[in-house]
């Protein structure tokens, strides 16, 4: 036994944000990240763990995509941002989009990131990413 294992027995391990016994919020190994209680993670831990969703979400967009790895990094961060925020899944239901970013018609894929819910939803936020999509320049 040590520490870490006596924590982790007295604690748990809870893969996810929890309200512990007295209804503050709790993540992993009992860590407090309620800002009631002066809890919250620090910029490095979330590096860390933006980093590893970064990643993620990259190998998930290689798996379902196989020409992914022919964009160039740009029109890649375009499609590991939506896929950030809706999912993968989500991203790929956006079959006329993806048709577009398939073959290099930029401008045609940017049209149609600008029709869809999505960009109803969060219109500054998908009018960025559609022109970085159109000119493969980062915004």
């Amino acid at each position: 036994m040590n520490i870490i294992q006596q924590l982790k027995n007295e604690e748990g391990v809870i893969p996810h944000a929890y309200q512990d016994s007295l209804g503050f919020w709790t993540i992993g190994v009992g860590r407090l990240i309620d800002q009631r209680k002066g809890g919250m993670l620090y910029p490095e831990e979330i590096e860390y763990l933006l980093a590893n969703d970064v990643k993620r979400k990259t190998d998930e967009l290689r798996a379902a995509l196989p020409w992914f790895d022919t964009l160039s990094e740009p029109r890649q961060g375009v499609l590991i941002g939506m896929g950030f925020q809706m999912g993968v899944k989500g991203l790929l239901a956006f079959v006329t989009t993806l048709s577009h970013v398939r073959v290099g018609r930029w401008a045609e894929a940017a049209v149609a990131m600008g029709e869809s819910t999505w960009a109803r939803q969060t219109p500054q936020r998908a009018a960025r990413l559609a022109r970085q999509m159109e000119t493969g320049e980062w915004q």
